[in-house]
């Protein structure tokens, strides 16, 4: 009886020794690679994906005999890239279409069209921040459980503002019911209800919509919307389940009482001033700047049906906006990648990039702003944003050289999210 066990041990390990053994490693060969902490470009470098976690990176890497390899020997290779402020699960197609005529189930059949442009454009991670019905929830689920194909997504669900504010549909009649979640809250036992049932339903991150707005029929287009108490509120409410608080903030005013407030973004920035820049460098707040889809919404709005109010008000701030985040930038602000994806149509993503540098970004500020200062501001440093040991395997790839054209992020020829690979472009 005893021989019979060595045995058996015997083939136990055997067994999980050619298990072991067979086990594929991918390995990428980049020509250059830019890995998202060092500002240095790395020539010939070498990929080791262990399953969906990178193993090692470097020149002199042994590559194994059993490896699948995949030869990227052409390309400038990089880290996944991130989009902190991305609406997913919508895209405008007509003002009071959007507005009176589609139901949330009309969002939902389509969020995952988006969700693959956006993947096949790059970005193997988004911050979704706003959603009606938990559409985004839903979204991500599916994402997560492969069925079907989309970036990682840290979501909102729906962001909390103030009746008659940005977050409230404005200027219609007083009869006018919508039966479905709102988002609108006011007072500080409100707002930390809300925050709650949001996070109950499934919010990674919690959107407060600090001050007035662009794109909707409320008279200002900065003014705050919120108290400095229930500012307050917000972000202690937030804090005590552990989230973080990224504020939709325009004005100046409402810009700084949001930072005091202790929010960990300003989503926009529109009107900052020299005050606000201080205390946002003082607190380490994040800018993330949407300063793309000024070009979008003054060529296209109006075409969409979209209100001259809203077009005034788009034209009051888009060139402020540029010229406050070169300001941002200059002081030493920390700078995070967000594109607003959804109010221009996703995949678009990548146009960002360009207006970014146009604005006062060198291109190696705006790789590093769309990885590790991205994944900082999402908490998930060391795992998303880098290409370095124990990081998820999201690579991506371009044609060329990046650092003297970055309009090459907007031509993304190889995308692997989590060792998958989603997208390679034949030569």
């Amino acid at each position: 009886m005893k021989y019979v066990k060595h045995i058996l041990l015997l083939l136990i390990l055997c067994c999980w020794s050619s298990t072991f053994s067979q086990r594929k490693t991918t390995v990428i060969k980049c020509g250059k690679l830019i890995d998202g902490n060092h500002e240095t470009v790395l020539e010939n470098a070498v990929i080791l994906i262990d399953s969906n976690t990178i193993s090692q990176v470097g020149t002199a890497l042994v590559i194994p005999a059993n490896a699948d390899v995949i030869d990227l020997s052409d390309y400038t290779v990089l880290p996944g890239f991130i989009d902190c402020h991305t609406h997913l699960t919508t895209q405008p197609e007509n003002y009071y279409d959007d507005l009176f005529r589609k139901s949330p189930i009309d969002y939902a059949v389509t969020a995952h069209q988006y969700a693959l442009r956006t993947l096949e454009a790059g970005f193997t991670t988004v911050r979704d921040v706003g959603a009606g019905e938990y559409v985004d929830v839903a979204l991500k689920k599916a994402i997560n459980k492969g069925k079907i194909p989309g970036p990682r997504m840290f979501v909102a669900t729906l962001a909390v503002g103030s009746t008659g504010g940005h977050n409230d549909v404005s200027g219609f009649s007083p009869y006018l019911r919508f039966n479905q979640f709102s988002g609108v809250a006011d007072g500080v036992e409100e707002i930390r209800k809300l925050i709650r049932t949001e996070i109950k339903n499934g919010a990674d991150v919690i959107k407060m919509v600090a001050t007035a707005g662009v794109l909707s029929e409320e008279e200002s287009v900065g003014a705050p919307q919120y108290s400095q108490e229930e500012m307050n509120a917000v972000v202690q409410e937030a804090a005590l389940w552990g989230k973080k608080v990224a504020a939709h903030a325009h004005g100046a005013e409402g810009i700084k009482m949001a930072v005091k407030a202790g929010v960990a973004s300003i989503e926009h920035g529109s009107l900052l001033d020299d005050e606000g820049i201080q205390l946002m460098k003082l607190l380490g707040t994040y800018l993330v700047a949407d300063v793309y889809n000024d070009d979008y919404i003054i060529s296209e709005y109006t075409r969409l049906g979209y209100p001259d109010k809203i077009i005034q008000k788009e034209k009051l701030v888009g060139r402020q906006q540029r010229e406050n985040f070169q300001r941002a930038v200059k002081a030493g602000v920390k700078i995070a990648f967000g594109s607003d994806a959804g109010v221009y149509p996703h995949g678009w993503n990548g146009k960002q990039f360009a207006h970014m540098v146009r604005w006062g970004c060198t291109p190696m500020q705006v790789i590093k702003a769309a990885t590790t200062s991205a994944a900082d501001l999402l908490g998930m440093s060391g795992k998303i944003g880098e290409i370095s040991p124990g990081a998820f395997a999201d690579i991506i790839a371009v044609k060329g050289d990046p650092l003297k054209d970055v309009t090459l992020f907007e031509r993304v020829s190889f995308v692997m999210k989590d060792g998958n690979v989603y997208k390679r472009d034949k030569e």
